[in-house]
């Protein structure tokens, strides 16, 4: 694939096999910068929800598979950096920390000449050895979702990499195809306030303190029906716990949604339980939505839900007071209408795609 001297090759390396927010972020700004005319490819792993999108849209897809241990494979090295210099790769943005260890040492011997680490997630880096070399002679520059997790980047590791070569790019949302998606029409349950939370079921989401909610819920009167979308290793536990609590007429598991917009419309109020978030796609979907928003105060939430204007932050893990701001919303619902209008509003000052895909390509400009 010979290039000519300025022509760009925009490589998204994503070898996650689940699909979740990073893997909606490498599909849609490979889609868009595909639009904006310029030269992009998809590597992804075979038989993916990623692989099957990209390849459903257009975008040149090729498939490997990297595994945590890949990095010590010297033939998969060997065949990843024999196609980054048949691609004529000028950049490449990596996923997984798998893929920064594999398909990142790779493309450093292949002479690509920008190496772009995208970290979603607000953990941490350990200081290991490993990752000090990677930051310090294979990452070029780092590609963040939120403030937060830049400062996560650092916490560790105030040496790994100069803080200057890590960009805050917020994640987008495509407002005039989510405006023009047909929603599909729900009934409403008598007069039953519509909390909903929407997220895999793992841990990090915390839908079990969701339960302890209800519960408080229940216990004081209220009427409500709590949707808990999303499928994941939790889900036999957290049904279990519904029956245990006898929350079977408050709570529902829906399993995957995949028609958001429809999710999003056929609730009141959204809740976010998780305990960190790289970026909260999923509150500025809700945003987008009109629906006010109960979060914690932790991570990268602040940076979406202004408190008190398009939502209400309360501390981590305070049952009672996340109840209490719940009760607050259910029995205002002015409050609820005016804090929708400006989450939308927000959105579409600060989190619209378009925004997004111009702060990406001048990411990419010489010298930006």
């Amino acid at each position: 694939m010979a290039q000519g001297e300025d022509q760009k090759v925009i490589c998204f390396f994503n070898s996650c096999k689940a699909w979740g927010g990073g893997e909606k972020w490498h599909f849609e700004m490979a889609q868009r910068l595909l639009a904006e005319g310029m030269q992009v490819i998809m590597c992804a792993a075979p038989d993916t929800r990623l692989a099957q999108r990209a390849r459903a849209a257009g975008i040149p897809l090729y498939e490997f598979r990297i595994g945590n241990l890949s990095f010590l494979n010297p033939f998969l090295k060997a065949r990843l950096s024999r196609f980054f210099k048949r691609m004529d790769v000028t950049h490449i943005v990596l996923n997984l920390p798998a893929d920064l260890k594999a398909a990142g040492i790779a493309a450093r011997s292949a002479g690509v000449p920008d190496i772009v680490y995208r970290r979603g997630s607000a953990i941490p880096i350990s200081n290991t050895w490993l990752n000090r070399f990677l930051f310090k002679k294979v990452v070029d520059r780092v590609l963040a979702n939120s403030e937060e997790t830049r400062r996560t980047i650092l916490q560790k590791n105030g040496n790994f990499i100069d803080p200057e070569r890590i960009k805050v790019i917020y994640n987008g949302i495509e407002l005039d195809r989510f405006d023009a998606e047909e929603t599909e029409h729900f009934e409403r349950e008598g007069h039953a306030v519509i909390l909903g939370n929407l997220g895999r079921l793992e841990a990090q989401k915390n839908q079990l303190f969701l339960l302890d909610v209800a519960e408080i819920l229940r216990e004081r009167g209220y009427n409500f029906s709590l949707k808990i979308g999303g499928d994941g290793r939790l889900r036999e536990m957290l049904e279990r716990e519904i029956n245990n609590r006898s929350l079977q007429e408050y709570v529902h598991l829906t399993g995957f949604v995949d028609d958001v917009k429809s999710f999003m419309n056929h609730i009141d109020i959204f809740l976010l339980s998780s305990l960190w978030e790289g970026f909260g796609y999923v509150l500025v979907e809700a945003q987008a939505c009109k629906k006010p928003i109960v979060a914690f105060d932790i991570s990268s939430n602040p940076e979406v839900v202004s408190h008190k204007k398009n939502g209400l932050l309360v501390p981590v893990n305070d049952k009672e007071a996340f109840a209490d701001a719940v009760m607050q919303l259910i029995d205002d619902e002015k409050a609820r209408e005016l804090m929708g209008r400006n989450g939308r509003q927000r959105t579409q000052r600060m989190f619209d795609i378009k925004q997004t895909t111009k702060n990406l390509i001048e990411f990419f400009q010489p010298g930006f």
